[in-house]
């Protein structure tokens, strides 16, 4: 952890007298983040490294979200179904070619199990909704099943029945058949035969037992217990909350030096706290900031192109095209690639291009190895009347910032760095209870 030039140590005084009178949000306190049941979440370390709960058995949560790599890929779009490896390093199998590169960027899950996050996807297209009878606005709509705890439970449904993440491709195996069947929910439903893979492995089967009444009396596995421990043991990994930037929240320290310049711009003249706002630095909206588009984009299965027009797919408002969510910060020094297609392979490069947001820049890809842009996989398409439509709908007016700004901002961006979070607490498990080989 850089300490030493960035921050220094301080008798306790207010937050806001040791950073310069700059307006920072309160400290992260338990307050804030849902209580974690241990052995909830010790289930759900085993499930979410589990390759048991995709298509093909090939592909476990942490195949893509890997904590080698700060809980994402380390890759601008994924390798999910079809891909052999971890990382940089994951590869096409020949044996089993994927159809496509994984749309978007995998984002980080530090706090996700924080109060404050009341939306998730960079298009939001699951958010928490009271007047809902499961409490969640998804695009099942009416057909969203009850049981999910939290958000961040539900948010697992999206990935089992991705296709190209990790359901599998139509005849390959029971999910993606029930998946392109439109079955679901319901008995012999997609989740329905995750749940009963599950539940057919005894060491799953005490594991739930112990830790949920309601089975233990003789109520079969659900896919929502699964999303429910899967939830606990996300919330409580990467809970990130002991960075030097929560030290200077709690009036332990103050910035020093360039990340000192840094908080200064961040939360005065650069406006960077205008929408990365709160202690987990977001406002959760969704605004229109030019990030160049890469990669095969998001489209429905009769649609040909290659844009991804963010929270537009969900809204339909033609004011929403082209925004995505604002992303939380924690550890964004190590989160990268950077942008909703990871079209930034340098955070002061990232940070300067979206200062001036009406300036969409060139992209710069990170692939999976074996996979250059000229091959089908990558199908991307960089012409300028799709960077004009981007440019057009930016938000806000650009600010230049000089290199020094830019440096400065980047020092203040690693005061968020948490060594304790980007480890986690639990780690891998040596092995998982379908034998099944753990992704390292």
């Amino acid at each position: 952890m850089r300490i030493c030039g960035i921050l220094a140590v301080s008798v306790a005084l207010g937050s806001a007298a040791l950073a310069g009178g700059l307006d920072l949000p309160e400290p992260l306190s338990d307050a804030d983040f849902a209580p974690v049941d241990p052995a909830e979440a010790a289930l759900g370390q085993l499930l979410f490294y589990d390759p048991i709960l995709s298509g093909n058995r090939t592909i476990s949560c942490a195949t893509c979200h890997h904590p080698k790599f700060a809980t994402g890929d380390g890759v601008s779009l994924g390798l999910g179904e079809g891909g052999v490896g971890l990382g940089p390093d994951r590869r096409a199998d020949p044996d089993n070619p994927p159809e496509a590169l994984v749309p978007r960027n995998a984002p980080p899950l530090f706090n996700m199990g924080a109060h404050a996050v009341t939306v998730l996807f960079a298009d939001g297209r699951i958010e928490v909704d009271r007047t809902r009878p499961s409490g969640f606005r998804t695009p099942m709509e009416d057909e969203m099943v009850a049981g999910f705890d939290s958000l961040l439970s539900a948010q697992t449904m999206f990935p089992v029945l991705s296709d190209d993440e990790m359901a599998g491709h139509y005849s390959e195996n029971d999910v993606s058949r029930a998946v392109r069947r439109g079955l679901i929910t319901g008995p012999d439903g997609a989740w329905d035969i995750l749940s009963r893979r599950v539940a057919e492995i005894p060491a799953y089967a005490e594991g739930f037992e112990a830790v949920y009444p309601e089975i233990a009396a003789g109520r079969d596995i659900g896919f929502t217990d699964i999303s429910n421990a899967i939830a606990a043991f996300v919330a409580a990994e990467w809970r990130s909350d002991t960075a030097p930037f929560d030290a200077v929240l709690r009036g332990e320290a103050t910035f020093e030096g360039a990340a000192a310049r840094g908080a200064t711009l961040f939360y005065g003249e650069a406006g960077c706290a205008t929408c990365h706002s709160g202690p987990l630095l977001s406002d959760f909206d969704f605004h229109a900031m030019g990030a160049p588009q890469l990669g095969p984009g998001k489209a429905l299965s009769f649609e040909s192109h290659v844009r991804d027009e963010g929270r537009f797919r969900v809204t339909g408002r033609t004011d929403d095209a082209y925004a995505f969510r604002t992303p939380p910060l924690r550890n964004v020094a190590e989160t990268g690639p950077w942008g909703h297609a990871g079209g930034h392979d340098d955070l002061a490069g990232f940070v300067r291009d979206h200062a001036d947001p009406e300036a969409v820049p060139a992209y710069a890809a990170v692939l999976p190895r074996d996979v250059p842009e000229a091959d089908k996989l990558w199908r991307v398409r960089d012409d300028a009347a799709e960077r004009g439509r981007i440019s057009e709908a930016a938000q806000g007016a650009g600010r230049s910032l000089s290199e020094t700004d830019v440096a400065d901002i980047v020092a203040f961006l690693e005061t968020l760095t948490d060594p304790a979070a980007l480890k986690g607490r639990m780690g891998i498990p040596e092995t998982v209870p379908s034998g099944l080989p753990v992704d390292r």
